[in-house]
């Protein structure tokens, strides 16, 4: 079963549940590993990680595979 089956088939038994202690449980595992994720990534990286994408940076910049604020704004202002 793939990923969007299993979503669908859990939000299927979890709209079935009469129990207002499962849901709560439910909910604070949910919050629980959300903040675990987000603390996995925002976890600083190294001096070696850090430069390695500088230097990314700054050869997108050098071979033109950049966008400007303006053109980014305009083409988010085409999406409304």
């Amino acid at each position: 079963m793939d990923l969007e089956a299993r979503k669908i088939s859990f939000v299927q038994e979890f709209l079935r549940l009469q129990s207002e202690e499962i849901v709560i449980d439910l909910e604070n595992l949910l919050h629980k590993q959300k903040v675990e994720l987000l603390d996995q990534e925002m976890k600083s990286m190294n001096i070696e990680q850090f430069n390695k994408e500088i230097d990314q940076s700054l050869d997108d910049a050098r071979n033109a595979r950049i966008v400007s604020g303006k053109d980014l704004k305009s083409k988010i202002q085409k999406w409304g």
